[in-house]
């Protein structure tokens, strides 16, 4: 029980801020620490930093995981702005389906990536579609595991709407199993978050699991 309060109260604190810790660096200059961070590392590679090829690698990846890691810098709030509205006596589900997802293993810093499917039925208030989408970046452009990542989804959702349930599912390949380590090219790893009726209604649950599972065009 205490594990599972103190894992709420992180993915809680995560909702609340924009930033964890100091954040130096920024897509649009590189930052001249990272840049010799990477040009270190690819000396500790045995490779020539100096060369043509690599003359300007540490630059531009300096650039990219700050662009890649843009998440930090982002809030819930923030991204879903003024797009809340009246549910004007909706009372049914509205979904967002195969919403593209690419992030980082915090484990190996390699990329995962995939769809998202998410879910809610109205309380009183509902949001811009387009902002479902906003919010699944604010959380995959960090350092994540699938698990974590599924559940802040579905707690900012929550936080947001105070809707009567929402669900989320989340469908990712990553490529610290397809292209190191165990080197399987077809497993993929399925992760869903249940709160409200999503969780205590089987009806409601069957439904959104059917409808994000099930291929376009077959009923």
């Amino acid at each position: 029980m205490g594990g599972k309060r103190k894992g709420a109260a992180t993915v809680m604190s995560i909702l609340e801020t924009s930033t964890r810790g100091e954040r130096k660096i920024s897509p649009e200059k590189a930052d001249p620490e990272f840049a010799q961070l990477v040009r270190r590392e690819l000396e500790l590679l045995g490779e020539d930093p100096d060369r043509e090829g690599l003359a300007r690698t540490p630059e531009r990846v300096a650039k990219s995981m700050a662009w890649l890691t843009r998440g930090y810098t982002q809030s819930v709030d923030e991204v879903v702005g003024n797009a809340l509205f009246a549910a004007e006596g909706h009372r049914n589900m509205v979904m967002v389906r195969d919403i593209e997802l690419y992030s980082l293993c915090e484990h190996h810093l390699l990329p995962f990536f995939g769809k998202v499917h998410i879910a809610y039925i109205p309380n009183e208030k509902i949001v811009g579609l387009s902002k479902l989408p906003r919010l699944v970046d604010v959380f995959a452009r960090r350092l994540q595991v699938q698990e974590r990542l599924t559940e802040e989804i579905a707690l900012a959702v929550e936080r947001v709407l105070e809707p009567v349930g929402v669900g989320v599912v989340v469908e990712a390949y990553h490529l610290c199993m397809m292209m190191r380590g165990v080197e399987k090219q077809n497993s993929r790893t399925i992760t869903s978050a249940l709160r409200g009726s999503f969780r205590d209604n089987p009806m409601t649950r069957d439904e959104f699991l059917r409808l994000a599972h099930t291929p376009y065009g077959v009923s």
